[in-house]
């Protein structure tokens, strides 16, 4: 019989892509992860790894293999979720993790409903960008997460995870409110394209929001001057208040007050969801996380502002 925790180091290894890494996420030695993946090598009876360069990479079984260890993992939480069904009342544990404008405007609502309808539970909250989400569901040290994508940058389907879509939004050029926005001249005009000369304010490299910005001015034909890195939206606002550049802002982030700035509608939608393990859907804890923020997405739709995009003299709700 296999044994499922040196099933889910191997699944690990398979997303992570080094031993190293697989030690670091679950606190052990990179010898001891060795030992216990070549223990598993044993009970399979045939290669699951193999040399490449200096690193270790899965053969096609191995491969095959971390297939078949989605499956079960996912049974596994269907099992622990039929069992705490049958428990009476909510209880115990439930870490919830989200990213910075969702920590300020859907989560909490949610929290505050859910410690009135069940306060036997433990909540606890984990600031992250959207990028860690998937890694800190896997390796369990999240239950739940607010998470999202872009159109034009989709997230990739992650075989562990399902998720519930919470909010379509909105994301806008912010220029200085003194600027002429570009294509304010053509309507037709793509703000972006027209921002080709501007200096830009994007967040950090590998966060989910600076792959975005580049993005979308390549797809402009351009590669934009960055001239200030800012992870924070209400950062990024004031540096575009203070005439320091353009930058891109989804509609849950637009601060209240909103600084002098000019917001130009795009194209482009920012998507929310919450996400969690595939199988821990019916839960009763998950279930009722994501009840709360359904909940909170449908209060923050029905508050949010007409089509007319907001302006720094006719501030939108802080949640958009």
């Amino acid at each position: 019989m296999l044994d499922v925790r040196r099933l889910r180091l191997l699944r690990d290894l398979a997303h992570l892509g080094t031993i190293a890494a697989v030690a670091e996420a679950h606190t052990y030695t990179a010898s001891a992860v060795s030992q216990q993946l070549a223990a598993l090598q044993r009970e399979a009876g045939v290669r699951l790894l193999e040399r490449a360069g200096r690193r270790v990479a899965l053969t096609p079984t191995g491969a095959a293999l971390v297939r078949h260890t989605e499956v079960v993992l996912a049974a596994l939480e269907a099992a622990e979720a039929t069992l705490a069904a049958g428990r009476d009342g909510l209880s115990g544990g439930v870490r919830i993790g989200a990213f910075p404008s969702a920590v300020r405007t859907l989560l909490p609502a949610a929290l505050v409903a859910l410690s009135r309808e069940h306060p036997a539970l433990d909540l606890t909250v984990t600031e992250l960008d959207p990028v860690a989400v998937p890694a800190a569901l896997r390796q369990r040290r999240l239950d739940v997460a607010l998470t999202h994508d872009y159109d034009i940058v989709p997230a990739e389907p992650d075989p562990a995870l399902d998720s519930t879509p919470l909010l379509n939004e909105t994301v806008f050029l912010a220029v200085p409110a003194a600027h002429d926005p570009p294509g304010r001249q053509d309507e037709r005009t793509d703000p972006v394209a027209g921002a080709r000369d501007a200096d830009w304010i994007v967040g950090t490299p590998g966060t989910l929001c600076h792959a975005v910005a580049m993005h979308a001015c390549q797809a402009a034909g351009y590669q934009p001057v960055v001239r200030h890195r800012a992870d924070d939206f209400t950062a990024l606002l004031a540096l575009v208040a203070a005439g320091q550049g353009v930058g891109l802002v989804p509609e849950l982030a637009l601060s209240h007050p909103l600084p002098p700035v000019t917001l130009l509608p795009l194209a482009l939608r920012r998507r929310t969801s919450v996400a969690y393990r595939r199988g821990a859907a019916d839960h009763p804890a998950v279930a009722a996380c994501v009840a709360a923020l359904r909940t909170a997405a449908a209060s923050i739709t029905a508050d949010r502002p007409p089509t007319d995009p907001p302006t720094a003299t006719d501030p939108p709700n802080a949640s958009g």
